[in-house]
């Protein structure tokens, strides 16, 4: 038996203010799309596919763009080291800049897999759902990893659901680290739908509490008979860049045994930050 949490979109934990959406109108088909970006890209992914350097006139002619614009956008481009130039054929190809770019992501991504193990041996030691959290923007966290424990009753959370960047245990976190006053800790605070009553005076409480022990819990605030217990994963300037979270019922460990699962992981936390950066 598993419970899902798998429909927390951050838009579902703020309350609403006139009616409308957190993340306006403009998506998909609805979307204004953007000329030159869509030709840069069409660019981009035909000197990629062919690996064969092209002259200016060559590409305009065979992507069907206005010679004067694409002898710009590949003008920027080179200026930003995505594409090269040949002054003696007059032909560009795809730069080391683009190949850092894809090396980045995909270097990202072989470290977050290379991090699954210490998950995956977290949770079944614990019996809880450990979850990788990441910052996006300036307002939320999305969901970038998550292991379950082998247990028969178990909390299932899906990659890809995002939550209001101060909310759970890792909006503590977050609140403890980032140089926000009161008043804006509280403005955003007001906007988040709790599962149960908390006040904000607790709220700030229990940040500063996250701020002198490493880690941070939520019993029951973020889901309705959820306890989470996060800890930070730190970049090499010692931000935040990840938060990671065990997930479990509440109820589950008693006083003492939440303190071993907070110092457990936060020592997590701390491996993954080494790992990770």
């Amino acid at each position: 038996m598993k419970t899902d949490l798998n429909d927390n979109s951050a838009d579902n934990f703020f309350a609403d203010d006139d009616g409308s959406s957190q993340e306006g109108g403009n998506r998909g088909g609805n979307g204004v799309m953007v000329k030159p970006i869509i030709n840069a890209i069409r660019i981009l992914r035909h000197l990629t596919e062919t690996a064969t350097p092209e002259r200016a006139a060559d590409l305009a002619r065979l992507l069907s763009i206005n010679p004067s614009t694409c002898f710009n956008i590949l003008r920027t481009l080179v200026a930003e080291e995505i594409v090269e130039f040949d002054r003696r054929a007059k032909t560009y190809s795809a730069g080391l800049g683009l190949a850092k770019l894809v090396g980045n992501m995909v270097t990202e991504g072989q470290r977050l897999e290379a991090a699954r193990p210490l998950m995956q041996e977290f949770a079944a030691r614990f019996g809880v759902t450990v979850t990788l959290w990441r910052r996006m923007g300036t307002d939320r966290i999305v969901l970038v990893s998550s292991e379950t424990s082998p247990a028969d009753l178990r909390i299932d959370m899906a990659a890809g659901q995002r939550l209001p960047m101060l909310m759970g245990a890792s909006g503590r976190l977050f609140a403890s680290r980032l140089d926000l006053s009161d008043t804006e800790i509280r403005a955003v605070f007001d906007k988040i739908r709790w599962a149960r009553p908390l006040s904000f005076e607790t709220y700030l409480q229990e940040v500063e509490q996250c701020r002198q022990q490493g880690w941070s819990v939520d019993d029951g605030y973020f889901s309705a008979g959820i306890m989470v217990i996060a800890a930070p994963v730190c970049d090499r300037n010692e931000n935040i860049a990840y938060t990671v979270s065990a997930v479990m019922f509440r109820g589950q460990y008693d006083e003492a045994g939440v303190e071993i699962v907070g110092q457990a992981i936060r020592e997590l936390g701390q491996k993954l930050s080494t790992m990770l950066f």
